[in-house]
Parts: structure tokens; C-alpha cells; sequence
């Protein structure tokens, strides 16, 4: 006799499974009703939460933390927001040259160094003969940043020692109460502690956009180099800020809401002042005299502006000659490191680099190899420290990006990308109109959800 089989008619199946599904909601309803201090670590949630009921960036910049210093030691916070949120797999790619002011005012306007004008952190204006030192007259700083976009359109910003963000700039005048002077003196718990206060005004005087600087790693690197413990303890003491931030944001229920975005703005590598990674101009000599008074920056970047004088004519063809025979010399196999150095007129540097549309580049630079320096005669020195500046190619100047939230996936790993990128990327996830910059238009989609998108966010008590 044949066995009966068991078959559900479609007509029951389909009746419990509307039970099911039935059931469900009724239990996401009653986890959403509990009081959130009860909840188990393991507990769901549904996207988005209505505590802020907009979007918020706080975007955190660790000054010099090149990719990798996250391996050297514990970084459980750092790693808290790697693993909930969207990391640069091999680093985030800093424009050139790969120095701070430069490049944290790229992050903050989308634009390259020829075009929002800070092409070096000091430099000369070649027309006026006024000197750029990290000064905040507007006449430097070009372009539109990302707090000067918030502001116009009608969103509140807020910005801690963030370069550039001083400087009055159309609506933004860098009101004392959401833009402290900056003071390196400042403690970086009171700088956290500073910014998190904000998320404690009414909810219409929440900022939408936070913009938070340490100037940690880098000064340890600077000090010691990339490899010595006292910049591994710095490292630690960054990730340790980074879990303030985490708990502020934590104990005022809002974690998961704000946007966190940490990066950093280069990386570092080890130089020595001695004769074995130096290359002097002096030793050019002997086919061509390089005037001390010509050259405006000696390494990592080499920026020569040969002073021929108002009567001089065909100057672009005497800067050529003088870029031939530098090259004919470093190439010679008689100057020693000459190897290292390659020098350009600079609308013939790599496309790569964009930094030749600008009047303030010098009209000659050199490109100097990783971890070495130009100067102008031997010294007796042999001290070694950390330097940046150096080629964006290199990766020991790469930095770190981590995005944490819900317009971020969860576990995400993107390829490198450069950081004029990051402009467009904070724009769509506030809603704002992005001014004209250098970064895609449509990398924000490889790097985000589509807005109004939902996922399921494991919270963590």
C-alpha cells in the first residue's frame, strides 16, 4: 500500500504564512517599545530612528594617520567603526603636494590644490610678493567648503580647528560659538567633549554638519617617525578619542543616527638629514648654478622660481633650459641620490597630479623620491624624523577613511579614492546642492545607500 503524503493544500499554506508574517511585525512593534537601556546587545532595529529626524555628519579628521597605523596597535573603536560601517580598503588617497593645508582644505571644498588655491601650506604669490603662511585672509582661500555650503542653504555647521575654517567666507563668518580660534593647546578630550555638546541644544539648533580636527599622529610622526612607540601610544590616544566620541554619542542614544566619518589628510614616512638621503643643488654646479633666492621650497617638494627680472624676455623658454640642464645633471650618475630627483616645468608634471592651473605654482618643480630631501649644501646633521609632501603615488602617504551610519553599508570594503571625492559624498548624504568641484558626481553611489534606503542596525549597548 502506498504511503499517504503529506501536502499542505495552497490555500493553508498561504493562511499561515500571513500568520507569520503576522507575527513578525507584532514582534519588531513590542522590541520597538522597549526601553532601550533593556536591550540586548543582539537586539534589531529598524532604519531609520526619529531622534534626530535629519541627517547629520560628524566628520573626524586625525592629522597624519597613515594607513596602517591602525595594525600597530589596539584600536577597538577605530575597529568598532570599521566593522559597522564603509572602510578604504588600502587607504584614502591625499591630493598632492601631501601636505595638511592643502589637503584638508580639499576634503572640505572637493577641489584640487590649483583650484581652491592653497597649493603648499606656505608659499609666495608670484604677482603680489605676499607670503601664504596658514594665514586666514580670504583673498587665499578659493572655492566653496563644505560649512560655507551647509550655511547657505539654510543648514547649521559646525566646525574645531578644521583648516581653512576660519576664514570669513560668504554667509559664514565663523561665529565664535559653532567655530573656536584655533588654539593647538586645547586638550582633544575638551575638543570631543566640545562638539558633542552641541547634540544637547533643542533639536533645531542641532548642527546638520560637524567638522572635528586632531593634530594627532602627526606630531609624533613628525617627531620620531612613523615606526617609533611614542607615535604607537599617539595612535592609541586617537583611538581613544575616538571611542569618546562613540560613548557620547552612545549615551545620548544617537549613534547609529549620526553619520561619523573618520579619515585623515596623509600618511608619513621616515627621513634622515644626512648625506645618504640628500641631494644637494649645490652639486649641480657644474652645469648650472641654482640660485638660493629661486627657490621658494626645498623637499619634499622642489619649487624653483628663477627670478629673471620684468626685462627678460622668453622666460618660459629660459625655465626650459634651465629644467633640461637640472635633469641632465641629476641624470649624469655624478650628482649623488640624482636618481631620486626628477625636475618639471610644471605644466608638464603627470596629469595625475593637477598642479600646473594655477599662477601661484612655481613654473619649476621638482619631485622628490620617498623619504628623501633637497638642500642646498652638506651639513653635519644626522637626525631622523617623519616627513610628508612627498608623491600622492607613494603609499606610505596614504591615510585612513572609515563611514559609519546609515546611508553607509555595514562591513563595506571600496577601493582607494582620492579625497576630492569626500566633498559630493557628505553633499548627498545632507541633501545639499553641491558647488562645483573636481571630485564625480555619481561616486557618492559607490560609496553610499540611496537616500531613504533601510537596513537592519545591530545596536550595541
Amino acid at each position: 500500500m502506498a504511503k499517504t503524503k503529506n501536502v499542505l493544500s495552497p490555500k493553508l499554506s498561504l493562511i499561515l504564512l500571513n500568520i507569520f508574517i503576522i507575527a513578525t511585525i507584532a514582534a519588531v512593534a513590542n522590541a520597538g517599545s522597549n526601553d532601550l537601556g533593556s536591550r540586548s546587545s543582539k537586539t534589531r532595529r529598524p532604519w531609520p530612528f526619529k531622534k534626530l529626524n535629519k541627517s547629520v555628519v560628524l566628520m573626524i579628521s586625525s592629522d597624519g594617520f597613515r594607513f596602517g597605523y591602525q595594525f600597530k596597535t589596539d584600536t577597538p573603536n577605530i575597529d568598532l567603526l570599521i566593522s559597522g560601517g564603509t572602510e578604504a580598503k588600502s587607504g584614502l588617497i591625499p591630493v598632492f603636494p601631501t601636505m595638511t593645508f592643502p589637503n584638508h582644505y580639499s576634503i572640505a571644498t572637493g577641489l584640487y590644490p590649483a583650484y581652491h588655491g592653497i597649493i603648499m601650506n606656505t608659499f609666495t604669490d608670484p604677482v603680489t610678493g605676499d607670503v601664504f603662511n596658514k594665514g586666514l585672509q580670504p583673498k587665499w582661500w578659493l572655492g566653496e567648503p563644505l560649512w560655507v555650503t551647509a550655511v547657505n542653504q539654510g543648514l547649521k555647521a559646525v566646525t574645531y580647528f578644521w583648516p581653512g575654517s576660519e576664514v570669513p567666507k560668504g554667509s559664514w563668518t565663523c561665529p565664535k560659538r559653532y567655530c573656536p580660534r584655533f588654539n593647538n593647546s586645547v586638550p582633544l578630550e575638551e575638543r570631543v567633549d566640545s562638539v558633542l555638546s552641541h547634540f544637547d541644544h533643542p533639536e533645531d539648533e542641532i548642527p546638520d554638519l560637524l567638522m572635528l580636527y586632531f593634530n594627532e599622529p602627526d606630531k609624533a610622526g613628525h617627531n620620531y617617525g612613523p615606526d617609533d612607540p611614542r607615535l604607537t601610544n599617539a595612535v592609541s590616544r586617537i583611538d581613544k578619542m575616538i571611542g569618546r566620541v562613540i560613548e557620547g554619542l552612545k549615551k545620548r542614544e544617537i549613534f547609529d543616527e549620526v553619520h561619523v566619518i573618520l579619515l585623515g589628510d596623509h600618511g608619513m614616512v621616515t627621513n634622515c638629514e644626512c648625506n645618504e638621503k640628500a641631494i644637494y643643488t649645490d652639486d649641480l654646479a657644474d652645469w648650472i648654478k641654482i640660485p638660493a633666492a629661486w627657490i621658494q621650497s626645498y623637499s619634499p617638494v622642489l619649487a624653483i622660481n628663477p627670478l629673471w627680472g620684468e626685462n627678460v624676455e622668453n622666460q618660459g623658454e629660459k625655465n626650459a633650459e634651465v629644467v633640461a640642464k637640472m635633469n641632465e645633471a641629476l641624470s649624469s650618475g655624478k650628482v649623488k641620490n640624482g636618481d631620486f630627483l626628477k625636475v618639471y616645468l610644471k605644466e608638464k608634471l603627470p596629469e595625475r597630479l593637477h598642479y600646473s592651473e594655477s599662477y601661484r605654482i612655481p613654473p619649476i618643480i621638482g619631485m622628490v623620491g620617498e623619504g628623501l630631501m633637497v638642500r642646498q649644501n652638506r651639513t653635519n646633521s644626522q637626525e631622523c624624523y617623519g616627513d610628508h609632501g612627498f608623491d600622492n603615488k607613494f603609499f606610505s602617504m596614504r591615510t585612513i577613511f572609515v563611514g559609519h551610519g546609515s546611508r553607509f553599508r555595514r562591513g563595506k570594503k571600496v577601493p582607494s579614492f582620492e579625497n576630492v571625492q569626500i566633498y559630493s559624498v557628505v553633499a548627498d548624504i545632507l541633501g545639499l546642492r553641491p558647488a562645483p568641484n573636481n571630485g564625480s558626481s555619481l561616486f557618492p553611489l559607490s560609496l553610499l545607500l540611496p537616500f531613504g534606503a533601510t537596513r537592519e542596525i545591530e545596536y550595541e549597548v
